[in-house]
């Protein structure tokens, strides 16, 4: 578990990750709509409004579990080797932001083509997930799956590096206070955690839907500045509760799944 010392063995975590990963992404998938429409340039109305949220689900349903599979796996494994790298007088934080950050590098290898997809078919640029995967095959290459690569590490990363040390934290400083946290607890824990690290990262988010949508301005800190030319920092906070929101309650759902199927795995009661 994410307190131990000694990280669970990584099929189980890839089973409990993914299991966390794809309760996340379809049972919150409708919030993910309306925020992705928010941040898009032509407005929330003109990218679909209140209509068809649930556009999109398909490939965010086949990404899901892989790359929050990955992204465990990797963290937990990560965890004690950072570890013993830095030195035992070294933070933790430290270990678990060098972890996350491992990990989320690896999983936006499978994240990031779905996501596109995924935006494109949000926004009503293609109504099935067979026209967006053909048309983008098409006209733009296996380069097009992974338009925004760069950007959704330089968003992912910082977020993982805020989201998981702070999770972690909250575990520990409640561990010592009222002993073991229970999966529910945890998922508190989680739910703070992805709540912060949302609202310090939600610019970098509204410039990866903006560049997936190839509504950019060519990298991430032009697109930032035309963000900010547009709109000022509202424009560049824009879908910031609905992330809040999308991100607590996912944090509470993420991490209480996989708190829970760690622990049925590992015959932990």
């Amino acid at each position: 578990m994410a307190c131990s010392s000694t990280a669970p063995p990584m099929m189980f975590s890839l089973l409990a990750g993914g299991c966390a990963g794809t309760s996340i992404d379809v049972t919150l998938f409708p919030l993910d709509t309306l925020k992705t429409r928010c941040q898009a340039a032509g407005g929330f109305t003109k990218a679909g409004g209140f209509s068809c949220v649930y556009r999109g689900l398909g490939p965010a349903a086949i990404g899901a579990a892989p790359s929050a599979a990955l992204f465990f796996a990797t963290y937990e494994t990560a965890k004690p080797q950072a570890a013993g790298l830095l030195g035992p007088e070294a933070p933790e934080v430290l270990s678990h932001g060098a972890a996350a950050s491992c990990g989320e590098s690896l999983a936006c290898v499978v994240r990031v083509p779905t996501e596109v997809v995924k935006t494109r078919m949000q926004t009503g640029r293609y109504r099935s997930l067979r026209e967006a995967s053909t048309t983008i095959m098409r006209t733009e290459g296996l380069r097009g799956f992974y338009t925004g690569y760069c950007t959704t590490l330089c968003r992912e990363i910082p977020f993982a590096l805020i989201q998981f040390p702070l999770y972690e934290l909250l575990k520990t400083r409640w561990e010592r206070s009222l002993g073991e946290p229970s999966p529910w607890q945890g998922a508190c824990c989680g739910s703070v955690a992805g709540s912060v690290a949302a609202a310090i990262t939600t610019p970098l988010d509204v410039a990866r839907t903006r560049l997936m949508l190839q509504q950019g301005q060519g990298g991430i800190a032009s697109t930032l500045a035309a963000i900010y030319a547009e709109g000022g920092v509202r424009a560049m906070c824009a879908g910031s509760a609905l992330r809040m929101s999308s991100m607590g309650l996912g944090g509470f759902v993420f991490f209480g799944i996989y708190e829970t199927s760690l622990r049925l795995l590992t015959g932990k009661e």
